[in-house]
C-alpha cells in the first residue's frame, strides 16, 4: 500500500473515536515500551529484530540483525490546526491529523489545540524506536499492542512527563509523539531497516482517532 504521508485523502464528516488518556508509568506501559531517563536516552539499547526465515532452515547465528540503527532529531510541529512532523533520521516528512475535522481545519488559526485526529497508525518489525523530549517537557502518545488486527478501539493514550522519554517495543503500534507545545524536538533512535506496517483508519474503520491534549 503507497501512503502519501504529506496529503492523506481523508472523507468528509468522517466520525471519531476517543482514545482514553492515562499516565505512563513503568506498569501502564507493560508490553508498550518504557520510560526512559535523561541519564540513558542516548545509550539506551534497541531491540533489534532478526531478518525472518523464509524456509524451513535458520537465519545463521550473529547474522541478520547487524543493520543497527539510525538517530537524528525529529521535529513535531503545529501549522494552524495541521498537526505536522519531520523525522530527520530516515528523511521522512508526515502530515499526522489536526485539531479539528479535515475540512474545517485552517493553516493560519491561533487556538490552542484540546486534541489531535489521527488517521494513520504504524509499527516497525525491525526493531523498537525510542523519542526523547530535548527539551524535557511532557508530551502525548496513541500506542496499542502488537497484532495486524488492531483496531481504533485497542489504542490508549499515554502522557509522559518528569523529563522522561519513551522507548517503545518492536510492533507495538503508534504514530505521532505530541508535544503540549506548539513545537517539540525529540532525539529520535530506531531500526535502520525502517520497515513500516501500517493502518489507514479512515480506509479501514472509516474514522479518525480523537487523542486528548488535556
Amino acid at each position: 500500500m503507497k501512503i502519501d504521508y504529506k496529503n492523506p485523502q481523508v472523507p468528509h464528516g468522517i466520525d471519531t473515536v476517543k482514545v482514553p488518556l492515562v499516565q505512563a508509568t513503568e506498569t501502564s506501559l507493560k508490553g508498550f515500551g518504557r520510560l526512559v531517563s535523561k541519564d540513558e536516552y542516548r545509550h539506551f539499547p534497541i531491540e533489534i529484530v532478526r531478518w525472518p526465515a523464509s524456509g524451513w532452515r535458520k537465519i545463521d547465528e550473529g547474522t541478520g540483525d547487524e543493520a543497527g540503527t539510525v538517530s537524528g532529531d525529529f521535529e513535531f510541529y503545529w501549522e494552524g490546526d495541521f498537526f505536522r512532523g519531520k523525522n530527520h533520521a530516515v528523511g521522512s516528512e508526515y502530515l499526522f491529523g489536526w485539531s479539528k475535522l479535515p475540512e474545517m481545519a485552517d493553516p493560519g488559526s491561533t487556538e490552542k489545540p484540546t486534541e489531535v485526529l489521527l488517521w494513520h497508525a504504524n509499527y516497525h518489525p525491525d526493531g523498537g524506536q525510542l523519542f526523547f523530549p530535548l527539551d524535557g517537557k511532557p508530551f502525548i502518545t496513541a500506542l496499542a499492542l502488537p497484532g495486524d488486527g488492531a483496531r481504533p478501539e485497542d489504542f490508549v493514550a499515554f502522557k509522559v512527563t518528569g523529563g522522561r522519554g519513551l522507548y517503545i517495543h518492536p510492533n507495538v503500534w503508534h504514530e505521532a509523539i505530541v508535544p503540549l507545545e506548539r513545537k517539540a524536538i525529540f532525539y529520535d533512535e530506531q531500526g535502520a531497516i525502517h520497515a513500516r506496517v501500517s493502518i489507514h483508519f479512515p480506509d479501514e474503520f472509516g474514522v479518525l482517532l480523537s487523542i486528548p491534549l488535556e
